[in-house]
């Protein structure tokens, strides 16, 4: 079971991620929702497209832009449609 923790609370918790250039991607339904935040931050991958970010808040401290997913990915990334995958101090294992 694949598990995202930052701040001591559980993330996102999964037996079904995809691994992409070394990083676990959760199904958003595995993701708890009140722990992201929209945030206005993107950038452009030249083979998966435009990743948009998420804030993540826990007990009223805040990660900006920790956790990140593709909503439209280029055709080469479909399998992370839907996904999402963190860093920026959150621990992720498998």
């Amino acid at each position: 079971m694949a598990k995202a923790v930052w701040n001591g609370a559980v993330i996102a918790e999964s037996d079904a991620v995809e691994r992409v250039e070394g990083n676990l991607y959760f199904p958003r339904a595995a993701v708890k929702p009140e722990f992201l935040r929209d945030s206005s931050q993107t950038t452009v991958c030249g083979w998966k497209g435009t990743a948009r970010y998420h804030d993540i808040v826990v007990d009223g401290a805040t990660n900006a832009a920790a956790a990140w997913y593709y909503p439209d990915p280029k055709p080469a990334a479909a399998n992370i449609r839907d996904r999402i995958a963190f860093w920026r101090g959150v621990t992720v294992s498998d």
